[in-house]
């Protein structure tokens, strides 16, 4: 009975293991496959906008950090028209460049949502990180919408909060 005991810790054990120090989002070829060629012909009208993600929140006191996983949420808010982002760069808390995840025309379908999603054990951004997107879409067409979202569980208790993209220009 014991041997059956610690058996089923040990395949639970195993069963709960993450690969630690992998940081994920959405992989660099995943975004290749979203790639889109806007001509200069196309009248599209340009926009940026800054979006907060906190991938650590205080606890306590400035000493005590506590690590969340932010999802940075990418929405194209049109029924009818594509929308393409050209740029995303995510900064730490110090407004320095940790990483870009594409500099190049990707495409969002109509009401398709595409997300980042920054780890739990990735607290490279800090308490202040934040990205910022560039987007392209025609004149007529609604702008998309940034939104991060960003939770942790301890336990029994459950964390959470949201943030919404700011137009910059």
């Amino acid at each position: 009975m014991i041997r059956i005991g610690v058996l089923l810790l040990v395949l639970i054990g195993i069963i709960s293991c993450k690969e630690e120090g992998k940081l994920s989002s959405l992989d660099p070829v995943i975004w290749k496959n979203r790639a889109a060629n806007i001509s200069s012909k196309d009248s599209l009208e340009s926009g940026e906008t800054y979006l907060s993600i906190y991938s650590q929140i205080y606890n306590r006191n400035e000493m005590n950090r506590h690590n969340l996983t932010a999802v940075a949420s990418l929405r194209n808010t049109s029924s009818t028209d594509t929308i393409y982002l050209t740029k995303a760069v995510y900064f730490d808390s110090h407004g320095k460049a940790i990483r870009t995840y594409f500099d190049y025309p990707i495409y969002l379908a109509p009401m398709e949502t595409v997300e980042i999603v920054i780890d739990e054990i990735d607290v490279e951004g800090g308490t202040g990180s934040n990205f910022i997107f560039d987007w392209q879409k025609a004149k007529s067409t609604t702008e998309p919408l940034f939104e991060g979202v960003m939770t942790s569980v301890m336990g029994q208790q459950g964390l959470s909060l949201i943030t919404q993209g700011k137009r910059l220009k």
